[in-house]
């Protein structure tokens, strides 16, 4: 016992001591916060216990760990000891407390944080006295729990104490800030007071139904993000599903739900039957031989294995992405470029051409057009040889949004600007620097790639500027930006009429552009004869002096350059015109084969020798032989997504006798948005791609009644395209996302057989390059100046053995769904105007009636009227029996309309016969 004892006395030691500066409003600390509001801790020194009689191990134990003390005892103490006293900080629970005896427990384990806590209700008094009742179950399943499980205590509802989350609050809330943003809408006032016509039309069909306004980042208000709130909460997977029925052919089909049976008298009867057994006689062969073919072939075998071509190529064949080569950016540029316009050049391999463009919208290139003018617009050739200088810059008066170079001549370069001029440069002289040629040598005949220049290393990285020899007049041309520029082929030439004739020069010297403000211009070259002779002060005005580095082959035209004619496209009945984007001549396709470069170098040796744009002649003299057989018709594309088909000859008006174009030949509203490609096909002349807004379409030359394919809506708007130079059925689109779709039509012809991502910008113009028969590379410019040149694999560039055949034959297949889609339109809309026909025959069937039929309803009603007449009584006028007549009373509602009216013709005849009398 002696141990236990030193133990207890220990224990004791321990007790805390008494906290003597304690004041007279404290608060009593109670355990709310861990469940238990009517618990509150106290602290009891040894001499306290004393007085109590609730000494630890003594009076208290662990049998009976409580104490309960008279309320009378604790105020004595407080009024013995006063603040001392350590039942002080629960005098205001003592003198609220409603009974005589408080509970005092014992706290072993110190599990409130003191030795000691009061219980301050009587509920709770009661609770721990006489503990609710437990079941044996409930018993059996807590010997089972280990102490030191965690159990669950619902959480007990506190005060709200503000920690200043309010202002938080306040901070977040939305408020308006920027200033509201006034529209004002005006219209003209001969419109005012016009009469309106509302009916209902179908969008899709009306072009200026829908309106598309997108989103565009508004650099005059700009906000910083600093802090985002983001709330998630898990929910179900949704998936959303649609679909559509395709068209395809009309097909014979049967269905039945559940399976017809015959009876058993049915099956003796089919049993006996002579032509079920003559049936299975004849039919027993055929399905033997088919068995027999089935067992000796065997189905599981891949034909598609065989139909493959085995030859060593370059590259895997199973790879089918474009591989970056090389990449081009212009470093030295202050500003911000885009790039409008690519082009390989014809004959040197591994170099390449582009324009760029400032990336300002129309005002704000109106707000910096001061400092924009101090920057030269320019046209760099890249070498692959040198990726980071350009080896040529082509200045011009302002930026160039197309270029072409020249078929003839590839020295000769054609542009057009965004203020509607179009410049001439003449790279003759600096042939030397972008051409491999050695003094006594020749081209090499097989194409590799290696540097192409060889320059020095100091001239080489000196820019090397180039001025423009000739620009055309700013009156007399285009008033907005040039959008596309073509050379005529050299095979012909037009005069103002429109009318072709031959080309005696044998080399190309118009050109025809197309631009903004809604015309087609076709220019010529050649030193036009003057009307009247020229003075001899302008003749002296023409011998100034030219700089050194200006070539004077295109002097002539300078600044004096006009149209030889404009076409315009009017919108039928009104005075507006279409705005043309891209336009597609039917000699396109010519300029753009492959085997014409043989063609080109052959040209360019014997221009070396004597150039012919030097000593060009007056054009169009009177013995030109015309061309009667000549296609002058051109597919067009419109800013509002709309693919013309037009002629460009003129046409006198016979009213007035001045030129007019001819009417459109067809007219489809096809894409939603700006026509951005329109290029027929190198390897079918009469096949044509348009790029724009949503969608692609591929028509048709001689098809007038709608495309031949048309994609559904992409998930982002398409912005360039171009045909494969060795796969007739495969072409490349490019996206505002910076992805590039590939089309093979003999893979999928409802979407694109693969897209690839190349940058993050929008991509704006797309050409692709052979470099040799087992090589070949695409041009992918984008919106932020970046030219991307990739590899296309084997499976891209290198054709089927018989996908000519059979692209060919997609497409009259597709012909002729148009026919029958049309047939049945014809069928559909006859068939309509029979069924209104008839409707109106039946309309008309009721209401003209015959006169004798008008006059046996009218003797029925009368029979009925007066059979009814027999059955109502008559009645004497009241208070009034000294006249003569009746009154006749009945209800006029439940009368046929017959009836009432002849008995009102019945009163009016009974009334005029007593007046008479």
């Amino acid at each position: 016992m002696a141990p236990k004892q030193k133990k207890k006395s220990s224990r004791r030691k321990k007790s805390p001591k008494p906290i003597l500066a304690a004041s007279e409003d404290m608060e009593p600390v109670n355990m709310e916060s861990m469940g238990h509001p009517e618990i509150y801790p106290l602290v009891l020194t040894t001499k306290t216990q004393e007085i109590f009689n609730c000494r630890i191990d003594e009076d208290i134990t662990d049998e009976q760990p409580y104490k309960l003390i008279n309320k009378e005892d604790i105020f004595e103490d407080l009024r013995n000891r006063a603040a001392v006293s350590d039942f002080h900080p629960v005098k205001k629970i003592v003198q609220e407390y409603p009974g005589n005896e408080l509970l005092l427990v014992y706290d072993k384990d110190f599990k409130y944080g003191l030795n000691f806590y009061l219980i301050g209700t009587e509920e709770g008094k009661e609770n721990y006295l006489n503990p609710p009742e437990v079941s044996e179950e409930q018993e059996e399943y807590k010997e089972y729990i280990p102490e030191d499980v965690y159990i669950y205590k619902p959480p007990v509802s506190k005060p709200w104490v503000s920690l200043g989350s309010e202002k938080e609050i306040e901070e977040e809330s939305v408020t308006e800030s920027t200033k509201q943003i006034t529209y004002m809408i005006s219209r003209k006032r001969s419109e005012f007071g016009a009469p309106i016509k509302f009916s209902d039309q179908n969008a899709s069909s009306v072009k200026d139904a829908y309106i598309e306004c997108t989103a565009y980042p508004d650099k005059n208000f700009t906000l910083k993000q600093l802090e985002k709130d983001v709330g998630m909460q898990v929910i179900p997977q949704i998936k959303n599903i649609s679909t559509q029925t395709k068209w395809t052919y009309p097909k014979n089909a049967t269905t039945q739900y559940y399976p017809r049976e015959f009876s058993e008298e049915e099956k003796e009867t089919l049993k006996q039957s002579k032509p079920l057994v003559d049936f299975l006689n004849n039919a027993s062969i055929s399905v033997e031989i088919a068995l027999q073919q089935n067992e000796i072939t065997n189905t599981f075998i891949d034909d598609w294995k065989h139909l493959a071509e085995e030859e060593g190529t370059f590259g895997d064949k199973t790879d089918t992405h474009l591989k970056e080569y090389q990449s081009f950016t212009d470093l030295h540029s202050p500003t911000e470029k885009m790039i409008t316009c690519v082009s390989w050049h014809p004959t040197i391999y591994g170099l390449i051409a582009v324009s760029v463009a400032v990336r300002l919208s129309f005002e704000d290139r109106v707000h910096f057009s001061g400092k924009l003018l101090l920057q030269p617009s320019l046209i760099l050739f890249w070498s692959f040889s040198d990726p980071i200088h350009p080896q040529l810059m082509l200045e011009s008066p302002d930026d160039i949004f197309c270029f072409k170079f020249c078929p003839s001549d590839p020295n000769i370069i054609a542009g057009g600007c965004i203020n509607g001029q179009i410049v001439m440069w003449d790279i003759t002289t600096h042939a030397d620097r972008i051409e491999n040629v050695k003094a006594g040598g020749s081209r090499s005949k097989k194409a590799t790639l290696k540097p192409m220049f060889l320059l020095e290393p100091e001239s080489n990285k000196e820019a090397m500027y180039i001025r423009h020899c000739a620009v055309s007049s700013i009156e007399n041309g285009h008033k907005k930006v040039i959008t596309d520029i073509h050379w005529l082929s050299d095979t012909f030439e037009i005069n103002r009429m429109g009318s072709v004739f031959e080309n005696r020069s044998g080399i190309c010297c118009q050109l025809v552009t197309c631009s903004a403000d809604c015309t087609i211009c076709f220019w010529d070259i050649r030193p036009q004869k003057p009307l009247t002779p020229q003075t001899t002060e302008k003749k002296k005005e023409e011998n100034i002096e030219i700089p050194f580095d200006v070539p004077s082959t295109f002097l002539h035209l300078d600044l004096s350059w006009k149209p030889l004619t404009k076409v315009r496209l009017s919108k039928g009945d009104t005075s507006l015109d279409h705005c043309p984007t891209k336009i597609s001549l039917k000699e396109d396709h010519l300029l753009c084969k492959t085997q014409d470069k043989v063609l080109a170098q052959s040209k360019t040796a014997k221009a070396e020798e004597m150039n012919p744009y030097h000593n060009l002649e007056s054009g169009m003299p009177n013995l030109l032989k015309p061309i009667d057989d000549f296609c002058t018709k051109f597919f067009v594309g419109t800013e509002e997504g709309e693919v013309i088909y037009t002629d460009w000859k003129m046409e006198k008006d016979p009213e007035t006798g001045r030129l007019m174009p001819k009417k459109p030949v067809s007219l489809h509203t096809i894409h939603d948005g700006i026509v951005h490609t329109i290029q027929r096909s190198p390897f079918y002349d009469d096949i044509i791609l348009t790029v724009g807004g949503w969608n692609v379409a591929i028509w048709k030359e001689s098809v007038m009644t709608g495309p031949l394919l048309q994609s559904c809506c992409a998930p982002k708007r398409y912005t360039s395209g171009h045909w494969s130079l060795t796969r007739p059925g495969v072409f490349y689109i490019g996206r505002e996302d910076g992805y590039i779709d590939i089309w093979d039509l003999l893979e999928k012809t409802h979407e694109p057989a693969q897209s690839q991502n190349i940058c993050i910008t929008m991509i704006t113009c797309i050409k692709p390059w052979i470099f040799s028969p087992k090589q070949q590379f695409i041009a992918i410019a984008d919106y932020y100046g970046t030219l991307h040149i990739l590899e296309i694999p084997w499976t891209l560039s290198r054709p089927s053995t018989n996908e000519m055949t059979s692209i060919n034959h997609y497409f009259e297949r597709e012909v002729k769904h148009l026919e029958y889609v049309e047939q049945r339109k014809k069928i559909r809309e006859q068939e309509k105007k029979e069924m209104e026909q008839e409707m109106a025959k039946k309309k008309v069937k009721i209401y003209q009636k015959s006169k004798e039929q008008m006059e046996a309803e009218l003797k029925m009603d009368y029979e009925s009227y007066l059979e009814l007449e027999k059955t109502v009584p008559y009645q004497p006028w009241p208070n009034q029996s000294h006249r003569k007549g009746v009154i006749l009373r009945c209800d006029v509602k439940k009368l046929p309309e017959g009836v009432f009216w002849g008995l009102l013709r019945s009163i009016y005849f009974f009334m005029s016969g007593e007046l008479a009398s």
